[in-house]
């Protein structure tokens, strides 16, 4: 598969200078209000919603790490966790607009960023895959929604737009403008790229179905050969082939998830 850690980054990075506070957590309630439904109100959103008081006591932790005090953003984060139900190490980098629906058992490592409105649901993992110190953890570009329950493991790049389906293991990285889905997980590169500007594609109903496309061609190619052996097919007959990934990423059409 191609390389793709020349994805561009999420706008927060380490080496930048966060958003303003009152305009990060503006974004963070906005957010919740542009992306589920059952969202009625601020207040509504302030009390009730254990993503938004994750995340902000995340903010709360993480100025705290940055600012040496790495045992109280440490305590911070644990505390949060007991509370929630989401576990966010103090040192991982989130970007504005980010959103966790419903957010019990999420996990995001030390190392892991993400960029700016980016949708996590249940059950998430933004894990690392080595005992080594440095970067370990998952990076998210903007406007990616993962999916209840996938796992997102190691010191890759998700590219942005991207969608990682329902309890999809994800080990390598994923170009921009792409589905992930199955385990290990499969890359499906979109054919129609969704507009940068557009709305939060949350269709978690249209996921393409790898395993099923590969045995109807299995299937399709075994027919042929029945009929060759049975003297039902000219030689020269168009032959179907099994459908297979190019490169290691998958051809389809406008997926979503």
């Amino acid at each position: 598969m191609a390389n793709y850690e020349e994805v561009r980054q999420p706008s927060y990075t380490a080496g930048q200078k966060p958003a303003p506070l009152l305009h990060m957590l503006r974004g963070d309630i906005q957010a919740v209000l542009d992306r589920d439904p059952a969202a009625r109100s601020t207040l509504d959103v302030l009390i009730n919603y254990p993503g938004l008081q994750a995340l902000w006591g995340h903010r709360l932790a993480h100025w705290l790490w940055r600012h040496e005090f790495k045992l109280a953003g440490r305590w911070l984060s644990q505390l949060a966790r007991f509370l929630t139900g989401i576990e966010i190490h103090p040192a991982a980098q989130i970007g504005t607009g980010f959103f966790i629906d419903h957010g019990m058992g999420v996990v995001i490592g030390e190392t892991a960023e993400v960029g700016n409105d980016v949708t996590l649901y249940h059950g998430v993992t933004l894990g690392g895959t080595s005992l080594h110190k440095g970067k370990r953890h998952p990076t998210l570009g903007d406007h990616v929604v993962v999916g209840a329950g996938a796992k997102i493991l190691g010191a890759i790049t998700i590219g942005d737009h991207s969608r990682i389906g329902a309890n999809a293991v994800v080990v390598k990285s994923v170009p921009p403008n792409s589905v992930v889905v199955g385990v290990p997980g499969q890359v499906v590169e979109r054919s129609k790229p969704r507009p940068p500007r557009e709305a939060a594609d949350l269709e978690h109903g249209e996921l393409p179905d790898l395993i099923g496309v590969s045995l109807t061609s299995v299937m399709k190619r075994l027919q042929e050969l029945e009929k060759r052996v049975d003297g039902r097919a000219s030689p020269g007959e168009q032959e179907s082939v099994p459908h297979a990934p190019e490169h290691g990423v998958w051809k389809g059409e406008d997926f979503s998830i």
